[in-house]
């Protein structure tokens, strides 16, 4: 089961500390054509959801790395899954219904809530 995390962690943090340091980066305009949503919501939330996911990025690795505090790891990991359903909801209230890279990253994060119980 360790070895299942550090996967599924590892492929989650990747994502995640890439998409969140580009939202705390990038302006609107450049945030556009990959994030349809960053219109409808005020920059400051987009520069929050960005420094959360970079932090939540660092709590998937750094907890069960270090040995220090392991459970912050399925902390990170029920947040993720409420960070998805919440880009669920912005997603099908603006009428997009390109959710399948939402649903795949809920269950991941959910699996990962799973695997770190055995941390």
């Amino acid at each position: 089961m360790d070895s299942a995390y550090w996967i599924v962690a590892g492929l989650l943090a990747s994502f995640y500390l890439y998409a969140g340091t580009l939202k705390v980066i990038r302006d609107r305009d450049q945030l556009r054509p990959m994030m349809a949503w960053v219109y409808r919501v005020p920059l400051p939330v987009v520069r929050t959801l960005g420094t959360l996911e970079v932090l939540g990025a660092a709590g998937l690795v750094l907890p069960p790395l270090t040995g220090i505090a392991p459970f912050l790891a399925g902390v990170a990991a029920i947040g993720f899954v409420l960070l998805q359903a919440g880009a669920i909801a912005v997603h099908l209230t603006g009428g997009d219904r390109r959710i399948a890279l939402n649903l795949g990253l809920t269950v991941a994060a959910a699996v990962a809530v799973w695997l770190s119980t055995g941390l």
